[in-house]
């Protein structure tokens, strides 16, 4: 092959981008720590830890061992009427730090798909129940749930990147975006608007489908757990499934084990993937009660319809486990506090910026929204020269760095983005 990267840019096709003006990719050779190489030698600092799931960076010798160990048995099998030891070891595993009451897991391969099996799961119970009146969906404005079809469904009609698809696609109902804000009282306002929604549509609705405290690809907004609180009060007083898409923010990034533990709430379904595998394969999984569990079944005992080919996968329940444990005998809090000040301290000053519209920062979060679209060609060169790799979208220029990052790199990650403000480079 004369040129890999040419057959790249005509032949493969990367997310989000169009085969009529596709970006060149910048081809990686190898990977460590928190550095990506390419075949010239250079390196890049990884700010945003492969879409935010490289938790303990890359080529770690633990995790990678796990893998080769696990290979050496087998890969996979199919999980219909078999099963294995690294499965149910995950399970053992999980069950120590999701939230209470959540004790039954349903492994699937990727993000999206753990929020459509919550929703399949949300709407069968109430069939379950008898009352299959109760079969639309609520969720927040603003956010995003992934690129299948029910979870595009529930994307932002007007500002989400589905919304080309929003006449074909069923609407959910729509409680206004949350306020921002991590350390704001609950308005009464918004109090009143949440309380007015279910009371007009509680008797229809199957589930209310959120991500805890932060609406990730959405726009990095951070909202109070009051709000968390209340929506989850809600739910209990009008009957309404609670679904909490921690897809982005499990495993530690906002500070806690689960985004919900800042409010001290447990949904009803939890919906985990990213970086459940520290990065390394694509795996997820929907966790729900018992009560749940078998309510979904009804009186003909039905079962939930569905069922990956690679669900369970042995790999990546491996690779899970051992991340899992990486973290609990790990200081993940500690590191992660550490990077929430850093962030703090470096981006907060820009919050005066003309150019600046907010500042936005919590555990490994750490993002700038800025006054108009950000131009990839634009600020690529600049970070490029910089030694650093970020993923801006919209307006927005944020990092989500592994946890392991030394203070060194992630300091240089939040000057490349003070120049890229300063010198209004996007």
């Amino acid at each position: 092959m004369a040129d890999p990267l040419e057959f790249d840019r005509r032949h493969l096709w990367h997310p989000y981008s169009s085969m009529v003006a596709p970006q060149t990719a910048l081809l990686i050779e190898r990977a460590s720590g928190c550095r990506l190489y390419l075949p010239d030698g250079k390196s890049l600092i990884d700010g945003t830890a492969s879409w935010w799931a490289a938790l303990h960076g890359y080529n770690h010798p633990e995790l990678n061992r796990a893998l080769t160990e696990q290979a050496a048995q087998f890969a996979h099998v199919m999980f219909g009427g078999l099963t294995h030891q690294p499965a149910i070891d995950l399970g053992t595993r999980l069950l120590e730090i999701v939230p209470a009451g959540l004790d039954t897991i349903f492994y699937s391969d990727s993000g999206s798909v753990a929020v459509e099996v919550g929703i399949k799961m949300a709407l069968q119970y109430w069939q379950g129940q008898g009352r299959p009146h109760k079969n639309r969906l609520m969720t927040l404005r603003g956010g995003y749930h992934g690129d299948t079809f029910a979870t595009m469904a529930l994307a932002d009609p007007e500002t989400g990147m589905h919304r080309r698809f929003g006449d074909m696609l069923p609407r959910p109902i729509y409680l206004d975006a949350p306020p921002a804000g991590f350390a704001r009282p609950l308005p009464a306002a918004y109090r009143k608007h949440l309380q007015q929604v279910f009371a007009a549509h509680a008797d229809h609705t199957a589930a209310l489908v959120l991500e805890p405290i932060v609406q990730n690809a959405g726009g990095m907004r951070i909202y109070s757990p009051q709000i968390l609180r209340e929506v989850r009060r809600l739910c209990d007083a009008h009957q309404v499934l609670l679904l909490a898409d921690e897809i982005a923010t499990g495993f530690g990034r906002t500070g806690q084990w689960f985004a919900c533990n800042h409010a001290e709430i447990a949904p009803d379904i939890l919906c985990i993937g990213k970086s459940l595998t520290a990065g390394y394969l694509s795996f997820a999984a929907t966790l729900t009660t018992h009560q749940i569990a078998t309510g979904i079944a009804g009186a003909d005992a039905a079962p939930l319809m569905h069922g990956p080919t690679y669900m369970g996968n042995a790999l990546a329940a491996r690779l899970a486990t051992k991340n899992i444990e990486l973290l609990q005998n790990g200081d993940w809090q500690k590191q992660v506090a550490q990077i929430e000040s850093s962030f703090r301290t470096a981006l907060e000053p820009l919050r005066t910026h003309p150019n600046v519209r907010d500042v936005r920062t919590l555990g490994a979060l750490g993002a700038v929204e800025v006054d108009r679209p950000v131009n990839l060609d634009r600020i690529r060169p600049l970070l490029l020269e910089q030694g650093i790799w970020l993923r801006p979208f919209r307006n927005l220029i944020y990092s989500m760095p592994p946890y392991t990052i030394p203070p060194d790199e992630l300091a240089k990650i939040c000057t490349g983005i003070k120049k890229i403000i300063a010198t209004d480079s996007y």
